[in-house]
């Protein structure tokens, strides 16, 4: 796989849930560390993720904010 993205993260899905058009998805990246991503659910089709699926959380930091309070 190559891909512009340098924050690469490989895990495990750890759940799916799908809603009307946008799934999400849990991918545990680390033990207790886990990330959440909103995709399509024609794309969690495609990429045929299921609970167990090894799969990349890939971030871009232009979709990433931080906050404090």
């Amino acid at each position: 796989m190559q891909i512009s993205a340098r924050n690469v993260l490989k895990g495990t899905v750890v759940s799916v849930e799908k809603g009307a058009t946008t799934a999400h998805v849990k991918i545990e990246v680390a033990p207790g560390q886990v990330v959440t991503a909103s995709i399509t659910n024609d794309s969690v089709d495609a990429l045929k993720l299921a609970n167990g699926s090894p799969a990349y959380a890939v971030v871009k930091a232009s979709d990433v904010m931080v906050a404090v309070d």
